[in-house]
């Protein structure tokens, strides 16, 4: 009897791959399921009463439970990876995060992704920089078709074989219309039986430029997280191939499994949440963002937000825009510093978002 045939198969993109303007549709597309919903807005600690209580989502205006901006995120990013990042060392930056249209349970989100840039290095040569633009739509053909984000990022890839010569290169992205649709403010609404059950101390008025707010709460990450990444479709196997690592441990960061970094930045997002974005009806803008250091299983989150700008939301008595610095971190061992332990920043976002006024709201 002879031998099978043995086919071993390459998944996902090298840097040698990534082509000036190639636009990649990227496969299976994923519908907002109660699950799916629920899973991740009680893991990532999400208070917000429009992701929690339809009563209230509907009473301001939305269709029902609203997805949050991280969920939202996190589904649209973790269609790209196969295409974008699945032979990724790191994903270095979010660049012009914008949001659109709302997302409810039942909603179906597909992506597509324009390759932007590649730009090479001469002392790592077995890796590049790769800058894609992405945009997440719903309902693709149905009435309600809408653009829910777009966003671009850097991401560090590998080449599949370091000999190939890659030309870096850069073009323009794309000038996509993404405004975070926000519900009307009705004047002869109730709004203020609902009061009390929405942070008290967290509207425009009491969000004061020039503060540093410590989150209070924490959360320790465990393997849960492999999990978690599954869910959402996200291939990557630095987040779940520990036998890989094991084969090249020098070649990954720590040598261990990293955690996906959409799981920081929606628990950031999260602890943030009762002291910044409760009173939130959207977040319009995340202007940059990165991860400065790894997350890794038994690491425990923990953020704080500076308060940056205030200023008026154009047509929008009823709300005003705040711009914040989201910061996230983690303590680590160190024998030296105070206490033992050494604080480590592992996350930045500039983040603004459409906060309701104390004024019309209660």
């Amino acid at each position: 009897m002879s031998s099978p045939r043995v086919i071993r198969k390459k998944t996902g993109n090298f840097l040698e791959d990534f082509k000036p303007g190639q636009v990649l549709r990227h496969k299976g597309g994923k519908t907002i399921t109660e699950g799916l919903f629920t899973t991740f807005g009680d893991f990532s600690m999400s208070t917000n009463p429009l992701t929690k209580n339809a009563r209230v989502a509907r009473a301001h205006g939305f269709e029902g439970l609203v997805c949050s901006p991280g969920l939202v995120m996190l589904v649209s990013f973790s269609q790209t990876v196969e295409d974008v990042s699945e032979n990724a060392r790191a994903n270095l930056e979010y660049i012009d995060m914008r949001f659109g249209a709302p997302v409810y349970v039942g909603d179906t989100i597909e992506v597509e992704t324009k390759v932007l840039g590649v730009r090479t290095s001469s002392s790592r040569p077995n890796l590049g920089i790769v800058h894609v633009q992405s945009t997440a739509r719903k309902n693709i053909g149905a009435p309600d078709e809408a653009i829910v984000m777009t966003y671009q990022r850097k991401v560090q890839v590998y080449k599949d074989d370091e000999a190939t010569p890659v030309e870096s290169f850069q073009i323009e992205p794309d000038d996509v219309a993404c405004e975070l649709w926000l519900p009307e403010y009705r004047k002869d609404a109730d709004y203020k039986s609902l009061a009390h059950l929405f942070r008290p101390d967290a509207y425009f008025e009491d969000l004061e430029p020039g503060t540093r707010i410590e989150h209070s709460r924490g959360r320790t990450v465990t393997d849960e997280h492999i999990h978690l990444t599954g869910i959402l479709d996200n291939t990557s196997q630095v987040h779940c191939n520990q036998h890989m690592i094991d084969l090249d441990p020098s070649r990954y960061v720590g040598g261990e499994l990293i955690i996906f970094g959409g799981i920081p930045f929606v628990l950031c997002l999260g602890i943030s949440g009762p002291d910044v974005g409760d009173n939130a009806l959207g977040d319009l803008i995340y202007r940059t963002g990165r991860h400065t250091a790894p997350l890794q299983k038994g690491d425990t989150v923990f953020a704080a937000t500076e308060i940056l700008e205030k200023s008026d939301l154009p047509g929008r008595d009823d709300l005003g825009r705040v711009s914040t610095r989201l910061l996230g971190y983690k303590f680590v061992k160190n024998e030296e510093a105070d206490g033992g332990q050494e604080q480590v920043q592992i996350f930045e976002l500039e983040r603004e978002i459409a906060v309701k006024r104390r004024s019309h709201y209660l």
